[in-house]
């Protein structure tokens, strides 16, 4: 039933390319990670995905997910490798580097190195084959725990769930005292729909304190004069 002042639509009623839209119009900013691989043969490549988010503490799990491309179904470069050298580094860009990951994100032939294609420098890592990006703030270095298939069709998406074994994170970003990152000395980029990204920036920051040290009464407990 559609409610009014709403757009109702379900995936039957259009192509998946355009249902695709509304999706990633919708889940959005979406971190970036900037993913370095290396093939069998040593060929390493880097490519940005922004289905890509935190999924486990303990173990620390990071987990992006490579589509297929949706004009003939092949798999990308990035996954190719990952089949043969089950290792990555998921770089973490700043503002700064923006158009350079957008670079690396072209459709370049299989073997191009797309860290001389956007200008970026390959450091070695310390715990897996595959390079980082000496330019990003951060890069955890990580093994490959599990690939998972989420269809068959073009377009589908894999799971590359991804164990971290290392992490690099530049000192000035750093929180003073404790551990993390300050969200005001870091400008991380993200993604939405179209051409569109976002930029983390002091002014569009707000906090808003968790409930789990003092349980509030919650909304239905509110007198009904004041609801």
């Amino acid at each position: 039933m559609s409610t009014p002042g709403y757009h109702a639509v379900a995936p039957a009623d259009l192509s998946p390319p355009d249902f695709y839209q509304f999706m990633i119009g919708a889940i959005a900013p979406r971190p970036i990670a900037f993913v370095s691989t290396l093939s069998a043969a040593g060929a390493v490549n880097l490519s940005p995905y922004s289905f890509f988010n935190v999924m486990s503490m303990n173990p620390p799990i990071l987990v992006f997910a490579p589509t297929s491309r949706g004009r003939d179904n092949s798999e990308k470069d990035t996954l190719r490798n990952v089949r043969e050298v089950p290792e990555v580094v998921i770089n973490i860009c700043d503002y700064p580097l923006v158009e350079q990951l957008s670079l690396a994100s072209a459709d370049y032939p299989t073997g191009l190195n797309e860290f001389t294609k956007a200008g970026l420098t390959e450091a070695a890592s310390a715990r897996v084959r595959p390079p980082r990006v000496a330019e990003c703030p951060v890069a955890f270095e990580c093994v490959v725990e599990q690939l998972v298939a989420l269809g068959e069709a073009p377009g589908h998406g894999t799971l590359v769930v991804c164990r971290v074994v290392q992490a690099h994170i530049r000192e000035d970003i750093l929180l003073d005292g404790r551990p993390g990152i300050d969200p005001l000395k870091f400008e991380a980029v993200s993604r939405l729909g179209g051409d569109w990204y976002s930029r983390l920036t002091p002014s569009t920051l707000f906090k808003v304190s968790r409930p789990n040290q003092r349980l509030g009464i919650g909304f239905d407990e509110l007198p009904e004069p004041i609801r």
